[in-house]
């Protein structure tokens, strides 16, 4: 399944592990993506606060963990061709896998019903 966050990162979970990325929404306020910072694998990183950054011709701007857990992939494709967020930021452009530390932190984020209303009011 499909969260969302109000910071427009998406978080598909299948089980105790997920997959993060930025939003379409936020890659157009970005622009075009030049650069991104992944986390390590075996980082932990916590719900709300920053895991990556992404650059781009506008500004840098921090993703945030829509949960907590430990990084277990890096998606390196985006390190090496940053552009992939630009075309495809809701698919191959992911940025990291983890293992979920607190699943019931899921229930704190919107499905994309909820997202897509979210996204509306801005």
């Amino acid at each position: 399944m499909r969260y969302y966050t109000r910071d427009h990162e998406w978080i598909d979970v299948d089980g105790d592990a997920a997959t993060v990325g930025i939003t379409d929404y936020a890659q157009g306020q970005l622009g075009d993506v030049v650069f991104v910072e992944l986390p390590e694998p075996g980082r932990t990183v916590e719900a709300g606060k920053e895991a990556a950054v992404v650059e781009s011709v506008k500004a840098a701007s921090e993703v945030y963990a829509p949960v907590s857990g430990t990084v277990t992939e890096a998606n390196q494709a985006v390190a090496d061709d940053s552009s992939l967020v630009n075309s495809d930021p809701e698919g191959q452009g992911w940025f990291f896998r983890l293992t979920l530390s607190d699943p019931g932190q899921l229930s704190a984020l919107m499905d994309e019903t909820a997202y897509k209303s979210f996204v509306a009011t801005l």
